[in-house]
Order: structure tokens, then C-alpha cells, then sequence
């Protein structure tokens, strides 16, 4: 019984850092793509650029914290406490702040011109490694899970630069 607690306490946290991981990065690179695609100054880029990041690694790690005990109550029927739920919070936080300073940092170091692209191609780069150990994970083939988050990717900077042109 301890095995199978401490295996689904594992998916937990690898579920966390996956999510975690894999918005910061798309999210990210998207929001940040659109602002630049309008925006020649780095400086409005890198301030909106970390409130994001905080504030969506915040609201990510809240909203995991709510649904992974909500899971557990399901599961349990009965009301039981934060516990587990608590670090899996923790881990989707940190998953999204370290995976959300991938495609931010360029813009830190960088003329927003330049960094638009370097902070693509870091954010390109780091889903490939994902996709790559999801897949390790999964026992999927890499190169299939590497193209459904690349694609996923693209569209989201896409969708990011079409809306900020749209309305900007």
C-alpha cells in the first residue's frame, strides 16, 4: 500500500512539473512575443514580462493546490488535508517561474528587436527537451510529442502576435 501512495504521489509531482513547465514556457514566449511584435521598448517587455510570470506561477500553483486536494477528497470522500497538495503547489510554482525565465531572459540582456528572436529559439529549444522527457516519461514516441508541443508552441506565439497586432 505504501508503494502504490508514494507512485501516485510521484505522478503528482511529475503531473505538476510537466504542466508547470510546459505552460510557462508556451505562455509565455506568447505573451511576450505579442508585446514585442508592438513594442520597440524592452523595458515595458521585461516589466510585464515578470508580472506575468509571477503572477500566472501564483495563480498555476493556487490552482493546483485546489484541484490536486479537491482530487484527493474525491478519491478519499471525506474531507482531508492539504498535505500533498501543498507541495504539488510548490512544484507547479517553481516549474512555471524557472520555465517562464526562458523566453524572459533575453529580453533582460537584449535590444527587444534581438531578443524577440533569441527568446523564441531558447523557448523552441526547452519544449523540444520536454516534449523529449514527457515522452522518456510516457514511453511515447519523443518525436510525436515533440511535434504536438512544438506545434502547440508556434500557435501560441501566433496567437500572440495576431492579437497584439490586432489591437495595437
Amino acid at each position: 500500500m505504501k508503494r502504490i501512495v508514494a507512485s501516485q504521489a510521484g505522478e503528482i509531482y511529475t503531473r505538476n512539473i510537466i504542466f508547470g513547465v510546459e505552460d510557462g514556457l508556451v505562455s509565455t514566449v506568447g505573451f511576450l512575443s505579442g508585446i514585442a511584435s508592438v513594442s520597440s521598448l524592452g523595458g515595458t517587455v521585461v516589466i510585464t514580462g515578470i508580472v506575468l510570470v509571477f503572477v500566472e506561477a501564483f495563480s498555476m500553483g493556487i490552482g493546483s493546490l485546489l484541484s490536486e486536494h479537491s482530487t484527493e477528497e474525491f478519491a478519499a470522500k471525506k474531507e482531508v488535508p492539504f498535505g500533498k497538495s501543498f507541495l504539488a503547489a510548490a512544484v507547479m510554482f517553481v516549474s512555471y517561474i524557472l520555465a517562464g525565465a526562458i523566453p524572459l531572459i533575453p529580453y533582460i540582456f537584449l535590444p527587444a528587436a534581438q531578443a524577440f528572436w533569441v527568446s523564441i529559439a531558447a523557448d523552441l529549444a526547452a519544449v523540444v527537451g520536454l516534449g523529449w522527457y514527457s515522452a522518456q516519461i510516457a514511453k511515447v514516441s519523443p518525436l510525436r510529442k515533440i511535434l504536438e508541443m512544438l506545434f502547440m508552441t508556434v500557435l501560441a506565439i501566433s496567437a500572440g502576435v495576431f492579437v497584439a497586432r490586432l489591437v495595437g
